[in-house]
């Protein structure tokens, strides 16, 4: 919480706190995962805590945007309000259970069990959708002339960071009647570079592009063959869900805000399911006051 890229949040509380009678009746905040669990759940408590001093209640929850998107991307989600605007809300301490569900696992169910000192407002929300459809659809048919495509050399290389495991996984992609698609990380094992793939439909989480591991590789393999190349900006944008997005930047510079990005029909959802509802609530008590 007081890193040099995590530190914002404190600037945010701040902003808010000297808006003062001014402050947004609702906020949308939105982190990784790992943000409940960093330094045994202290910084998630005094994130939550902050927010509860400036007049908000909170609601977390947990969504993967691989429920509307082919990518693997769990973000945990903090819709805060104000707190006269969630009278009526509010938990079943008596009834544990009540904590636990499709967008609240039960970690986050047991960290919210665990703090009753923080003023929550938990709300009923719909199922998730299923995801309709695979990697596949959303890439980009470049021609075997494309210089974007690696060398042969280089792809050979990238079969030989594989383990006996993932290159088993490559070759049947290879010997395949049809063509398919895997996406590759490069990570570090046992200080080792190693090349890790996954061909179930899902690329992997969208990263900012600080170092050559967060890049994410594509791997099309089939009737024999197989070809490696990056993902591509639109590739990237196609995947958090924003197809006709307009890239007029590098290349670097759009993988870099695609990855640090929010994917654009999970906040569709929540703007549907959850926001717009909560808007029309707290006009109506407004009104009526």
């Amino acid at each position: 919480m007081s890193g040099k890229q995590s530190s914002a949040y404190w600037g945010f509380v701040r902003t808010l706190e000297e808006m003062g009678q001014r402050r947004p009746r609702i906020i949308l905040l939105e982190n990784v995962f790992g943000f409940l669990t960093s330094r045994g759940g202290e910084d998630f408590k005094a994130a939550m805590k902050a927010l509860n001093s400036l007049g908000y209640s909170v609601d977390p929850f947990v969504i993967n945007a691989e429920r509307f998107v082919p990518q693997s991307r769990e973000r945990l989600f903090v819709v805060a309000r104000m707190a006269e605007a969630a009278e009526g809300d509010g938990l079943l301490a008596e009834d544990p259970i009540f904590f636990q569900d499709e967008i609240r696992p039960k970690r986050l169910a047991a960290f919210i069990l665990d703090n009753p000192d923080i003023l929550w407002s938990l709300r009923t929300l719909p199922p998730l959708p299923k995801r309709r459809f695979d990697l596949d659809l959303l890439i980009e048919q470049l021609p075997d002339s494309d210089p974007v495509w690696w060398s042969r050399e280089r792809a050979d290389y990238l079969l030989k960071q594989m383990s006996p495991m993932h290159r088993s996984m490559a070759e049947d992609m290879i010997v395949g009647k049809t063509t398919s698609y895997g996406t590759v990380f490069r990570r570090m094992r046992a200080g080792k570079s190693t090349a890790e793939m996954r061909c179930d439909g899902i690329a992997g989480c969208l990263r900012t592009p600080k170092g050559g591991s967060a890049r994410q590789i594509l791997f099309v393999a089939g009737k024999g063959r197989y070809r490696v190349r990056l993902l591509t900006p639109r590739e990237h944008a196609r995947l958090m869900g924003a197809d006709e997005f307009r890239i007029e930047c590098p290349a670097n510079q759009a993988l870099f805000g695609f990855g640090d990005a929010v994917c654009v029909p999970v906040v569709e959802w929540i703007a549907k399911n959850y926001l717009n509802s909560l808007f029309a609530e707290i006009s109506a008590k407004t009104i009526a006051a």
